[in-house]
């Protein structure tokens, strides 16, 4: 997972407040010349280091519960960038305004943090653990869930760490840091016996000293009197820079035995996993200790998994099933052409699913035609198996011809965000948009055009989880063939369509990447109609005059320049669904968590750290 701030050319990472004077000194001194570091205090938090009249002034920028960021007393911002661009323009607090950036040098990278170095390995082995995924499952849940995943596990992290010592007394630490050479600076860390507490044993002048570690009602880590940390792993790396209450800054780990590369090689004691439950609406995990309210993820639910993911259901797994193993509600969910959908249960051999029934309608002279077109639909889905698209389970030949499929109880993204607009920030429309291309990537890898790509065909698990539905006009493609023509024309949804479709008939995974920016543009206007006041035959018009539907209203810039390039009118110069699922996590990533409701404190005087 990305840093929030790797992108920006003045921000350096984890180094020190003297290695930030040092980088300003160099680049000339003069006021409002700032560059931008990891914070060693508070996890996903950041200092500006900044020069005013001939001195340093070092601000802490705290990541906020609800995913902003803000400089203690200021207004909160959706990112590091924002916040910067903001102080830029108004010092509101500050020494100054943001004058200039100091850039890293040529050749001078960011530099990561120790938790970063390590991050990736330990989302990975928890999301292994939790929810037993393996293969392309795993990968999507590390892609689309890093940002919820990443605070689960951070509070763990110090057991990776070659310092952490587990649970010993001081007698062991002692004989630990005799053992060998026993210079100044010498440390290690342990749980302590019998209680919440850690301790921090370090050599001085060839004696050990013991330091208590508490861990307060807060969540925060601290030496009594000392400064607060988010996790241990910080408070140690602050130690090795500055004393702060101890007899010596931290020099040299004594190593636990277990050891490789400076990390910990024992497997981490990872957070108490999530109780997987076959009815998602029926899971209660415990509430975080900040008091966070805690949210079901994607992995959570009981259609992440394929159905057939057990092989013992997979080994009788056919195409038809027998009606005797379904149950039909009277509960209709939404009507079309071709009948009504209702809600139903299938039995399987060792639990049972809710599924959706799309039931054709019995319509004369025209049956044929919508029969085919379901066995057809049928015959795309039954190949598809990705989290981020709605799964056949199969067809049922009983009273009538049936369809059926996963639940998405939430409905339509079209009707659900209108309904929701309230309660819905736009951080959450990027995290459903985001998945969305991770389905859409999917389609793409296996040489499916879509083709009715639209806000209505997106169906909603929770507020959380979108999958894609409805492959009534989908088109399977040669490996060979990077589009097809459609030899009729029919009833079209032209609004969502690039122009090649509408005025040649070519469709491709570049055409599905246009309807992909239209209902990106749908989410992020809340569920408005694309083109309002046109008509589908007038809209190849507006698009052939280089104009383009306009940003909605407090959409962020960064998602309206994906719309835009996914509306590129030569079909080889729009981006694949590659590149745009990259984006869109790259900017998810950066506002992971991020809610509307920015608290903007009172005005108070700020603090330099």
């Amino acid at each position: 997972m990305p840093d929030a701030a790797a992108h920006l050319p003045f921000f350096y990472g984890s180094i020190s407040r003297a290695d930030a004077e040092e980088f300003l000194k160099l680049a000339g001194m003069m006021d409002g010349l700032f560059l931008l570091r990891q914070c060693h205090r508070t996890l996903g938090g950041y200092v500006i280091s900044m020069v005013f009249n001939l001195q340093f002034h070092h601000y802490p920028v705290e990541r906020q519960l609800n995913g902003t960021y803000a400089i203690m007393g200021g207004k909160s911002h959706c990112g590091p960038a924002e916040l910067c661009e903001y102080y830029s323009k108004d010092a509101d607090g500050l020494c100054c305004v943001l004058r200039r950036p100091c850039n890293r040098p040529s050749g001078v990278e960011y530099k990561p943090g120790i938790f970063d170095n390590i991050r990736d390995n330990m989302m990975r082995e928890y999301v292994r653990q939790t929810w037993k995924l393996e293969g392309d499952a795993l990968e999507q849940a590390i892609i689309s869930q890093a940002p919820q995943v990443e605070k689960l596990i951070a509070t763990t992290a110090h057991e990776q760490m070659s310092w952490f010592h587990g649970s010993i007394g001081r007698e062991e630490a002692e004989r630990k840091l005799y053992s060998g050479a026993q210079p100044d600076g010498k440390f290690l860390i342990r749980k302590r016996k019998e209680s919440d507490s850690y301790a921090l044993s370090i050599v001085y002048g060839k004696t050990v000293y013991h330091y208590i570690i508490e861990h307060d009602k807060s969540g925060k880590y601290l030496i009594p009197e000392g400064t607060k940390f988010d996790t241990l792993w910080q408070l140690v790396e602050y130690l090795k820079l500055k004393p702060d209450g101890v007899i010596t800054v931290l020099r040299e780990a004594c190593p636990n035995g277990n050891v490789s590369a400076g990390i910990c090689a024992m497997p981490p004691s990872l957070p108490q996993t999530r109780q997987q439950s076959t009815n998602f609406d029926g899971y209660t995990p415990e509430p975080s200790s900040a008091g966070e309210k805690p949210r079901i993820l994607p992995m959570d639910t009981s259609v992440y998994d394929s159905p057939y993911s057990d092989p013992e259901e997979i080994k009788d797994r056919k195409v038809f099933l027998k009606r005797e193993l379904l149950l039909i509600d009277e509960v209709e969910l939404g009507a079309g052409n071709f009948g009504c959908v209702k809600k139903g249960v299938y039995k399987m051999k060792r639990r049972q699913i809710d599924v959706a029934i799309k039931i054709l309608k019995m319509q004369g002279d025209n049956e044929k035609s919508v029969k085919d077109e379901m066995m057809k639909e049928a015959e795309i889905m039954h190949q598809l198996d990705n989290p981020y698209i709605v799964r056949m389970i199969g067809l049922c030949q009983a009273e009538c011809l049936m369809l059926v499929m996963e639940m998405a109880s939430a409905g339509p993204l079209n009707k659900f965000l209108p309904a929701k607009k309230d309660e819905i920030p736009m951080g959450n429309i990027v995290e459903l948009m985001h998945q969305v291309s991770l389905g859409m990537k999917y389609l793409e890898e296996h040489n499916f055009v879509h083709r009715d790509l639209a806000a209505r065909n997106v169906l909603l698990v929770n507020q959380h989880y979108a999958k894609i539905s409805d492959f009534g006009l989908s088109k399977a493609l040669a490996a060979d063939d990077s589009y097809y023509t459609a030899r009729s024309g029919g009833k079209w949804p032209l609004k969502w369509y690039a122009p090649e479709c509408i005025l040649y008939h070519k469709f491709s995974s570049r055409s599905d990447v246009w309807s992909y920016g239209v209902t990106m543009w749908e989410a992020f206007s809340y569920g408005q109609k694309p083109y309002k006041k046109l008509k589908g035959n007038e809209v190849i018009e507006f698009i052939k005059k280089n104009e383009r539907l306009s940003c909605p209203a407090e959409c962020p810039k960064e998602m309206y320049d994906i719309m835009m390039d996914c509306w590129t009118f030569k079909m080889e110069d729009r981006p694949d669904f590659k590149e745009v699922e990259s984006r869109m996590r790259v900017y998810y990533y950066s506002i992971a968590n991020k809610t509307e409701d920015l608290a903007t404190g009172a005005p108070t005087e700020k603090k330099t750290a």
